[in-house]
């Protein structure tokens, strides 16, 4: 990983107060090449090109700042959702979208997606820990999600909040076994999006059918 002091704009930035953002996206790079806890403040202070006394300037430690990060990670894929969701379509076809999003968004930002779901939350003092609301912040936006696709509900006794914990391990685990490499590839196996949209399909079909 190239240290960005070798660029002069890299340290322009600093001086222009932008070395929180640098921090941030110093540990994103270093969590997407090398896991949660593949990397120390002194890292990410040699790749921002600073001395590492610097960057308790804007967090208490390495945890405030993996928290930062997936706070940000947090707050794109929330957004990334949303808008699929905006799409055109059935409502189905909607909020299939949202899961391919989703698996789109783990691809393509794998530090923000470990920092997301890795990240342990600190309190005020920056050690003990504090409540997670990023986790039930997610899970109530796919509940949100599902009563306004589906208001008329599903079948008696189905709770939303039973189908939007299938439908968030489903998408969760199929990012995760493709992001490991371990998700099986060939002829005739489905590709990891039609695999989801088969998947919500059948848990969206099963939670609105009616006996009789």
């Amino acid at each position: 990983m190239r240290p960005w002091r070798s660029d002069p704009s890299d340290r322009r930035g600093y001086h222009h107060g932008n070395l929180k953002e640098a921090l941030i996206e110093a540990a994103r790079r270093f969590i997407a090449e090398r896991g949660i806890g593949g990397f120390t403040l002194v890292d990410a202070a040699r790749l921002v090109g600073v001395s590492p006394a610097a960057l308790y300037r804007h967090f208490r430690g390495r945890e405030a700042l993996l928290e930062e990060v997936a706070e940000r990670g947090f707050t794109e894929l929330a957004a990334r959702l949303a808008r699929a969701l905006r799409g055109p379509g059935t409502p189905l076809e909607r909020f299939t979208r949202m899961g391919e999003a989703y698996l789109t968004f783990a691809e393509e930002e794998p530090g923000y997606y470990a920092a997301i779901f890795e990240a342990r939350p600190v309190g005020p003092d920056g050690c003990k820990p504090a409540p997670a609301p990023r986790d039930r912040d997610a899970f109530e936006l796919l509940v949100e999600a599902l009563r306004t696709t589906f208001p008329d509900g599903f079948s008696a006794g189905v709770d939303p909040r039973f189908v939007a914990l299938e439908v968030w391990a489903l998408s969760h685990g199929i990012a995760t076994l493709a992001a490991a490499g371990r998700l099986p590839t060939g002829p005739g196996l489905p590709t990891k999006h039609d695999l989801l949209r088969a998947g919500v399909v059948a848990m969206v079909h099963g939670a609105t059918a009616r006996a009789g």
